[in-house]
């Protein structure tokens, strides 16, 4: 690895001192095989290493291809990590890794979409070793209230720490950076439309209008919109804010929020943006079925109908597709909670019953201060 590598790896376990805590308190994993599927940037590179040092057998793939840094995955593989997962992967290099992953025979996992544990229930593997998981992401928790466990899962998406913090502050905050860094441009003068109005699109909607836009909130669930009302925002149906938008984002976690069908009500000039987990909650194939080209990094222009659309990071997630994701404080804090779960899987984790439980707070709380 270069220099430059090293030295921003230097920097980034410098500023991770809760996370240099709970690796300190990990228990011996010499026995352990945990495949992950998370993200392969740059800032999860310190979990992995204490990971290992503690004597874990890893194997890593990707949640989100347009989220992998081939360099990382570089370096995870001189750290002795086990890696399947490249830039852009194609979905049948994205399944097959998957795939590798359970053949692996982990004896845990670490999630973020649930795609591996979703995986291995749906081949109905009788020899699967996984004992316990954990899953990070509100989507991943949603995928797996459909399945019937045949391990304890936890739940640290839901913990009240990560959900006021990361959730309600850092993926707005980020977001809106990298459109700034990105577009060149500022949120002054447009109306922004927020679809989703859970914990992400609060804090998405609070930072547009902290930075000058004007917001709009489309909500489906009528107490959540109810909710969004009661703030102030001003609440409209899909449709009807689609077609006032300068800017749209997609904060919900869900498949094909914004369709072909929606298209034609776009005005000239509109960005579309998603900070969902799922890279598929805009329909990125009925975009680029029409004219499209790469105007500036992470920029595409999309031509309908004499109008021009902007697609933003490839409809994947923009914080962290465009940008750097969250600062390295709030960070620390995020996956300290993640190393305080993995230890929690085998120390105790495993002798819990099937199904989903939230991360106890004994796990977790005294990592805080």
């Amino acid at each position: 690895m270069t220099s430059t590598i090293e030295n921003e790896l230097a920097w980034i376990r410098a500023h991770m001192p809760r996370l240099r805590r709970v690796l300190d308190d990990l228990p011996d994993l010499t026995d352990v095989r945990l495949a992950c599927s998370v993200h392969l940037e740059i800032k999860m590179v310190p979990l992995f290493e204490g990971l290992l040092s503690r004597g874990a057998k890893l194997f890593l793939t990707t949640c989100n291809p347009a989220t992998v840094r081939d360099e990382v995955v570089a370096l995870l593989r001189e750290r002795g990590a086990e890696v399947e997962a490249s830039f852009a992967m194609s979905p049948s290099q994205y399944d097959l890794a998957i795939r590798q992953a359970l053949d692996w025979q982990p004896t845990h996992l670490i999630e973020m979409g649930a795609d591996l544990t979703t995986a291995l229930h749906q081949r109905g593997d009788a020899k699967s070793q996984v004992r316990a998981a954990l899953e990070g992401t509100g989507s991943g928790v949603s995928r797996l209230a459909q399945v019937t466990l045949r391990y304890p899962v936890f739940n640290y998406d839901d913990l009240p720490i990560k959900e006021g913090l990361h959730n309600r502050f850092m993926v707005g905050l980020t977001t809106w950076q990298a459109f700034f860094d990105r577009t060149r441009l500022t949120l002054h003068g447009r109306q922004v439309l927020v679809i989703g109005y859970g914990s992400v699109g609060r804090g998405v909607a609070d930072s547009a209008r902290a930075f000058g836009g004007t917001v709009m909130i489309a909500e489906r669930d009528p107490a959540r919109a109810m909710e969004a009302a009661y703030a102030g925002w001003r609440v409209l149906p899909l449709e009807e804010a689609i077609a006032e938008a300068d800017v749209i984002i997609t904060a919900t976690g869900a498949s094909r929020i914004i369709r072909a069908e929606h298209l034609p009500l776009l005005r000239d000039g509109a960005f579309l943006l998603n900070v969902g987990h799922r890279a598929d909650e805009i329909d990125v194939d009925a975009l680029r079925a029409n004219p499209h080209e790469e105007v500036l990094p992470f920029i595409e222009a999309i031509r309908i109908g004499g109008r021009t659309i902007h697609l933003f990071a490839g409809g994947s997630m923009a914080n962290l597709t465009a940008g750097k994701g969250d600062s390295l404080n709030s960070f620390d804090l995020t996956v300290a909670l993640l190393a305080a779960g993995a230890g929690h899987l085998v120390k105790n984790g495993e002798s819990q019953s099937p199904g989903m439980h939230l991360l106890p707070r004994q796990v977790w709380e005294p990592y805080l201060t």
